[in-house]
């Protein structure tokens, strides 16, 4: 491959790079195994994430889409991009002057139309109208992922708050004592959930009736990270057989976004 190919807006800075390669590096550059730049094949998977292209339509300037694919699913089962994200909303938390880890999250969850590649997780959301895959995420006050859990669109989130707040006390170090949700989380099962893992469950509540968007205390934070992630092609629908590569596209564009604040 030419090393003047064009370049794509997507593409990793060299800023962003010196910091990632340590994290990114499976194996030594020089293993027998590395026939394409490593720097190639993720400028090439932020593209697929960024363009939401099929794997066989990436352009023909990266490395081969089979090697891209390969060394996607190498780093999600690794856990790679979760690990970076986390160690960068660390990273902006002190530069904000915050403590390392949150005492306070949100939590909320958005739906993605089913395709047919996606089809049998599918479920009919009937608050959406719509058939497909909810992803239910957690966020710190600051708007940065701290966890997320896929399930049919039927579900609802009440049900997944456990799972929330366990992946949360996981990554936080146990620090979190209150999480801020919509009327989505009301009731006695949704604040069990959230106590066996110490953690307290706030409904942010509409005061008086209107209609069209209400900005509410806490919870616009969390709908601005949906927003945030939703600009993301690949993520505009569920487009993954497995859940798990579907939770790995959140955390590569989180990711993203991340090094797009802190490292340019």
């Amino acid at each position: 491959m030419s090393t003047t190919r064009k370049s794509y807006p997507s593409d990793v800075t060299d800023s962003e790079w010196e910091f990632l390669l340590p994290y990114l590096t499976l194996m030594r550059e020089d293993a027998p195994q590395r026939e394409h730049s490593l720097r190639e094949l993720f400028n090439a998977i932020r593209y697929v994430a960024k363009t939401g292209c099929q794997w066989r339509y990436l352009p023909h300037d990266f490395p081969p889409w089979s090697a891209a694919y390969q060394q996607a699913r190498r780093w999600m089962q690794a856990g790679v991009f979760e690990t970076i994200a986390h160690d960068l909303r660390i990273i902006e938390r002190i530069l904000k002057e915050r403590d390392e880890q949150p005492t306070a999250v949100i939590l909320d969850a958005r739906t993605l139309q089913s395709t047919p590649e996606s089809g049998a997780r599918a479920g009919f959301d009937g608050a959406k109208k719509k058939k497909g895959s909810k992803a239910h995420i957690a966020v710190d006050t600051l708007g940065n992922l701290l966890a997320v859990t896929i399930s049919a669109a039927n579900e609802q989130e009440r049900g997944y708050v456990k799972e929330l707040a366990e992946k949360v006390q996981q990554v936080t170090g146990g620090t979190v004592e209150l999480a801020y949700v919509d009327q989505g989380y009301t009731g006695a099962s949704a604040a069990e959930q959230a106590a066996t893992e110490s953690i307290e469950l706030e409904v942010v509540k509409h005061h008086e009736a209107r209609q069209g968007f209400i900005l509410l205390p806490r919870r616009w934070v969390v709908e601005r990270t949906l927003g945030w992630l939703g600009r993301f092609r690949r993520l505009a629908r569920d487009y993954e057989r497995l859940a798990t590569t579907l939770t790995g596209w959140h955390w590569l564009a989180f990711l993203g976004l991340l090094t797009n604040r802190l490292l340019n």
